[in-house]
């Protein structure tokens, strides 16, 4: 599961700049994820929060807005959505395609604030 490595990256940036802007919880962090990295959103969120806990993220929402694929041809120029990974030109139906979309990824922004988050009541235990 390459998405461990992947919120173990994110965290050492977003940990980083809270520190170096001085914030002291993060609410919220939005990721731009390329549909060719093969991340799966849920698992990302899943070893975000495992990640998170114990740090300035800790309970902090992932958002994660997944971006499509898009290729030119290097035939004629034309630039298309790649529909189910089919990488052939719909102008000239050339296969000569570069990709100019779609293996980002990337921290768009997150949310901070200088104060930590407010502290969260214990469910109550019935007796």
């Amino acid at each position: 599961m390459h998405e461990t490595a992947i919120v173990a990256g994110l965290m050492r940036i977003i940990t980083q700049q809270a520190s170096k802007h001085g914030a002291a919880h993060v609410s919220r962090v939005t990721v731009k994820v390329g549909r060719l990295r093969a991340v799966e959103p849920q698992q990302l969120r899943a070893c975000f929060e495992m990640f998170a806990e114990g740090t300035v993220a800790d309970g902090a929402e992932l958002v994660v807005e997944e971006i499509g694929v898009r290729g030119r041809c290097r035939g004629c120029a034309t630039e298309f959505d790649v529909p189910r990974y089919h990488f052939q030109c719909p102008a000239c139906a050339g296969n000569d395609i570069e990709v100019i979309q779609g293996q980002e990824l990337f921290i768009e922004n997150f949310e901070a604030s200088s104060s930590p988050p407010p502290a969260v009541d214990p469910p109550l235990v019935p007796k």
